[in-house]
């Protein structure tokens, strides 16, 4: 069974960093595609960046691109998720998910994944 269960959110101010964690478990982590979603108060849900099953490539959204950084720990099946110069507007509630099917990183920023963790929330405000 798959499980994903996310940490390291809380509450920053602007300008910093934070690294959230995906704990996978009942799956390998390389046999999937798997990523970062969030979803803000009042707004759909948004791909933030994954990492595809197949080379291992990694996606962005335009929108955190050279702030954020999605790695991947094999030995430990947990996800990273390096967030620098943090905006108010990166406030959420953060969604780790992993997905066995083989589509495009892009396809699954747009569309999302089968499997979903609980979320961790990151406030950034002064």
């Amino acid at each position: 069974q798959v499980q994903l269960v996310e940490s390291g959110g809380g509450l920053v101010q602007p300008g910093s960093s934070l690294r959230l964690s995906c704990a996978a478990s009942g799956f390998t982590l390389d046999d999937y595609a798997i990523g970062w979603f969030r979803q803000a108060p009042g707004k759909e849900r948004e791909g933030v960046s994954c990492i595809s099953n197949s080379a291992g490539s990694t996606y962005y959204a335009d929108s955190v691109k050279g702030r954020f950084t999605i790695s991947r720990d094999n030995a430990k099946n947990t996800l990273y998720l390096q967030m620098n110069s943090l905006k108010p507007e990166d406030t959420a509630v953060y969604y780790c998910a992993a997905d066995s099917r083989l589509y495009s990183g892009t396809y699954y920023l747009k569309h999302g994944m089968r499997n979903w963790g609980k979320g961790t929330l990151v406030t950034v405000s002064s």
